[in-house]
C-alpha cells in the first residue's frame, strides 16, 4: 500500500514538475503572440475614363407651344445627324422629354421676351470617351444653325466621366499595397531590433475611384489601402 502510494506521489511530482518547466516556455509564446506590429501599404494608380454620359443640352423660347414643339423637334433632329455623322451610334442616344418655364408664372419674368423657355436634353452614354472630348470641342459649329449647346446649368446637367474596368487592375494594385505595407513593416522591425514574422491577419481595405482634379475629370485615381498585422520576433 506504501509502495503504491510512493509511486502514485512520484508521479505527481513528475507532473508538477513537468508544468513548472513549461510554464517559461509558454509565458514566452504568449508573449510572442502580443508582438505584433500594423502597418498600411497605399496604392495609386490614374486611368483614363471608359464611358462617359454627356448631356446635350439647348434652350428655345418663343411665345407659341406649337412652334416651340416644332423648332425643338428639327433642332433635336439636327443634332442627332451631327452625333450619328462624328461616329455615334444612334442607340447611344436618348432624347429626355423637354423642360418647360412659364415665365408668367415666374416672379422675375415680367421683362422677358418669350412666355415659354424649353430646355431639351438629348444624352450621349458611350464607350468613346475620346470622341466625346472632341465633339464637345466641335460644338460650336452647330451655331451657324441656331444650336446653341450647353447653355443649360452646368451643375445641373454634368458630363460623367467614369471607369468600369476595376476588375481588371485589382490584382496588380493589392499585389503592390501589400508589397508596401511589408516594406514598411520591414523598417519598423529593424528599428526595433526585431525579426519580421509570419503575417497574422490583413484586411485588403476599399477601392476608391476619384476625379484627379476638377479641369481633367476624365481622369481618374484608384486608390486601395491595404491593412496587414505582421508577427515581431526577437
Amino acid at each position: 500500500m506504501n509502495n503504491k502510494n510512493f509511486w502514485s506521489g512520484f508521479c505527481i511530482m513528475l507532473g508538477l514538475l513537468a508544468v513548472a518547466i513549461s510554464i517559461p516556455s509558454a509565458v514566452r509564446t504568449a508573449r510572442g503572440f502580443d508582438r505584433i506590429v500594423t502597418v498600411k501599404g497605399l496604392c495609386e494608380k490614374e486611368v483614363t475614363a471608359n464611358q462617359v454620359i454627356w448631356p446635350v443640352v439647348y434652350k428655345v423660347g418663343g411665345n407659341a407651344l406649337e412652334d416651340i414643339y416644332s423648332n425643338v423637334t428639327l433642332k433635336n433632329r439636327i443634332i442627332i445627324d451631327w452625333l450619328t455623322s462624328s461616329g455615334i451610334p444612334e442607340s447611344e442616344i436618348t432624347i429626355a422629354a423637354p423642360k418647360i418655364e412659364d415665365t408668367r408664372t415666374n416672379q422675375y419674368g415680367d421683362n422677358r421676351t418669350y412666355r415659354y423657355i424649353v430646355t431639351s436634353i438629348i444624352t450621349v452614354c458611350t464607350d468613346q470617351v475620346e470622341l466625346v472630348r472632341h465633339l464637345q470641342s466641335e460644338q460650336f459649329s452647330l451655331l451657324d444653325r441656331d444650336i446653341a449647346i450647353g447653355t443649360g446649368n452646368q451643375w445641373e446637367y454634368p458630363t460623367q466621366y467614369s471607369y468600369t474596368l476595376l476588375n481588371d487592375i485589382k490584382p496588380q494594385m493589392i499585389e503592390e499595397a501589400t508589397h508596401n505595407a511589408r516594406k514598411a513593416a520591414e523598417k519598423f522591425a529593424a528599428d526595433s531590433d526585431s525579426r519580421l514574422g509570419k503575417i497574422r491577419s490583413a484586411s485588403q481595405g476599399q477601392f476608391s475611384v476619384t476625379d484627379r482634379d476638377s479641369n481633367t475629370p476624365y481622369i481618374k485615381v484608384v486608390r486601395v489601402v491595404t491593412t496587414v498585422n505582421y508577427m515581431l520576433k526577437d
